[in-house]
């Protein structure tokens, strides 16, 4: 698998501590602000509570969601309103997102993948291409997940692949890492594979 390097025993502190570290440097290598991009869903948040008790310059962060559903950021629903309430208390800006704005370059982009191949909201039926020429779009999942049946607005691959490293965390599932580690190699045409197939930065997975 090219460009990437696969993890084992992916808990919350073990990605911490990677993000510390990546994160720590790119700070020390600039006096403006760091952007990096974050996935919501249910794997990160453990991740998020152990990174904001790091000693970091959260000030000086800038954290965008991937995606997000097209729900007010108080509804149960919204990745934005939730990564909000963790980053903020510490210093750092969350971005809501809208598809009048500009994606800066992001240190890292750190992003999820769901059973179905798709990274952010960047589904199967979408189907998104590495030389899209919108920064961000916003869609509608088919079928709808029904956990979440809302349409998204969602950074496109240009955006995402604007970055110095890329992580991916699975969660633990055996499932999703048959299925990146095909995508890896070219199996597959699914979002997750086109993705990979384009990246030219360093790409660490947490299985």
């Amino acid at each position: 698998m090219p460009n990437v390097n696969m993890v084992e025993s992916a808990n919350a502190a073990a990605v911490a501590d990677w993000l510390e570290q990546r994160l720590a440097r790119a700070l020390s290598e600039t006096e403006g602000s760091v952007a990096i991009t974050v996935p919501g869903g249910s794997t990160p948040f453990p991740i998020f509570e152990e990174l904001v008790q790091r000693e970091l310059d959260f000030a000086r962060l800038l954290v965008w969601p991937g995606d997000d559903r097209i729900v007010p950021e108080d509804h149960p629903a919204s990745n934005t309103g939730k990564i909000r309430a963790l980053f903020e208390q510490v210093g750092a800006e969350v971005v809501t997102l809208t598809e009048m704005e500009q994606v800066p370059h992001f240190a890292i982009a750190w992003l999820g993948m769901g059973a179905d191949g798709h990274i952010a909201s960047l589904f199967p039926n979408t189907d998104p291409k590495s030389d899209d020429p919108l920064a961000m779009r916003r869609l509608t999942p088919d079928p709808l997940p029904p956990e979440a049946p809302f349409d998204r607005i969602t950074l496109t691959m240009p955006s995402l692949l604007a970055s110095d490293e890329i992580l991916f965390t699975l969660g633990g599932s055996a499932e999703k890492r048959e299925l990146f580690e095909a995508a890896a190699r070219d199996e597959n045409d699914l979002p997750i594979a086109r993705f990979l197939a384009a990246s030219r930065q360093p790409v660490t997975c947490f299985a």
